[in-house]
């Protein structure tokens, strides 16, 4: 998680993190469709379905769901990150409802991922979700004051490796991982979710496990090999940095989105020719992609769907364009950044209830299937105006043209394509390229235009 607010009203920085055990890595999400459709605070049967209707029939590769452990109560988003136990037992469901829901988008072609809080245990005392009475530092039948680490003070300072992981996220009690037990608890847990079908972890609060830690839990599992994504936010001048957990497999890559907004808002989109590496990023196979997360659409750090086209078009570009393995966050409306989900996490329909359901915007949608049939293809044909037109070609297989002017634009674009007939899948007309591999369009402002060998009609 990035930047939480809690009740303290403190900031919660999280980041994930990961071992260095390069033999199990698992870099990029395996398989032939690498998009992942993060369905936040949806309860386990709605994203059983929502496999079923759309994600699978859409050529998403995977679901994130949100942490399936029993976690303090209370009606806040951040709930489900403060765990009592590891107990399948929250408001998202019970354990018959997640196996349910894994059983279901396997059936669509989905994979799910469990996002999952391993770096700490809720804060305060009461009774979870699932009845299980606890305490700070006492959490019956699986830890007890022995297994955290000696630091009991927040965490203060980021520029002392120590402090950041050896003392508590904004107060949260901190797990010693360097301990045989936690370690064999933590890894008995993520082999359970295993056993229920599970294909993967994204590991929350990674920045404040040390690396080792985190390889020597994963070394454990029954599939060490399992797919690993981990939330490590990068700082400048911070003593622990992302590159550090690419090892056991991918990691979050926060300065994308942070800059993605940035150029989106106030620079040219002219300047991504050459975004990923080539802006200093981590290498393309180990690096987890998005425009948003929960936590970064609440503090301010990157766009969210409140930004209107700007959000629109960061999604169609990070879709378009071939770097890191991207994520496409799927939330609900809010005004008080610490709201729960509706309805307690059911969807009873998208774009009702305030669900946003921003995986299924049709403009969103459609760049799955053409990130997926692009897959593999180098960019060619770039084109751009100086400023805040672009267009470019994945291979001879795709070619998207994105309009961020405040004015129609209409040219001929040079492309790689086969001469035929092509749909526009961005707004369903029909474009014809020729036999020289041009083609003449009008693109509104705020638009986009994306065409993909295998879709020659509408």
């Amino acid at each position: 998680m990035a930047r939480r607010i809690l009740p303290a009203g403190l900031a919660l920085a999280a980041a994930l993190t990961i071992g260095m055990n390069p033999t199990n890595a698992e870099a990029s999400p395996p398989g032939t469709k690498d998009v992942t459709a993060v369905l936040f605070e949806w309860n386990f049967a709605s994203v059983a379905k929502e496999c079923t209707t759309t994600l699978g029939p859409a050529g998403y590769g995977y679901v994130q769901v949100s942490p399936p452990a029993e976690h303090i109560q209370g009606p806040q988003w951040w709930t489900s990150y403060q765990p009592v136990s590891y107990r399948i037992a929250g408001r998202l469901g019970d354990r018959a409802a997640f196996q349910n829901m894994v059983n279901t988008c396997h059936a669509a072609g989905v994979k799910v991922v469990a996002d999952t809080v391993v770096n700490h245990m809720a804060a305060g005392s009461g009774t979870g979700t699932g009845g299980t009475a606890y305490t700070k530092y006492s959490y019956p039948g699986l830890y007890s004051s022995y297994d955290f680490d000696d630091c009991t003070s927040p965490v203060s300072n980021y520029a002392d490796r120590w402090n950041v992981q050896h003392c508590e996220l904004v107060g949260l009690a901190d797990l010693d991982t360097g301990e045989e037990y936690v370690r064999k608890t933590i890894a008995g847990y993520l082999d359970d979710l295993l056993s229920l079908g599970v294909d993967g972890f994204r590991i929350d609060a990674a920045k404040h496990i040390d690396s080792a830690d985190l390889a020597n839990i994963k070394s454990r599992l029954t599939n060490p090999g399992v797919y690993w994504k981990q939330e490590v936010i990068y700082g400048a001048g911070e003593a622990v940095q992302p590159g550090e957990y690419t090892g056991n497999g991918d990691v979050q890559e926060f300065r994308y989105a942070y800059d993605l907004k940035r150029v989106l808002t106030s620079e040219k989109l002219a300047y991504l020719s050459n975004y990923g590496e080539g802006w200093g990023y981590l290498n393309s196979s180990v690096a987890g992609v998005f425009v948003d997360n929960h936590d970064t659409e609440r503090n301010g750090s990157t766009l969210n769907y409140k930004a209107g086209a700007d959000y629109t078009l960061a999604n169609v570009f990070m879709l378009a364009w071939p770097y890191g393995a991207p994520d496409i966050d799927s939330g609900y409306e809010w005004t008080d950044a610490d709201a729960g989900p509706p309805n307690g996490g059911k969807v009873n329909a998208c774009w009702q209830d305030g669900w946003k359901c921003q995986h299924a915007w049709p403009e969103i949608r459609s760049m799955v299937a053409f990130r997926n049939a692009t897959r593999g293809q180098a960019v060619a044909n770039w084109w751009d105006n100086g400023n805040n037109a672009i267009a470019f070609g994945r291979g001879a297989k795709g070619y998207v043209a994105i309009n961020h002017e405040s004015s129609s634009l209409t040219r001929t674009y040079q492309t790689s394509l086969a001469a035929g007939t092509y749909c526009n899948v961005q707004n369903n007309t029909t474009v014809t390229v020729d036999s020289g591999g041009r083609f003449t369009a009008t693109l509104g402002p705020d638009t986009a235009l994306a065409l993909y060998a295998g879709k020659p009609s509408c």
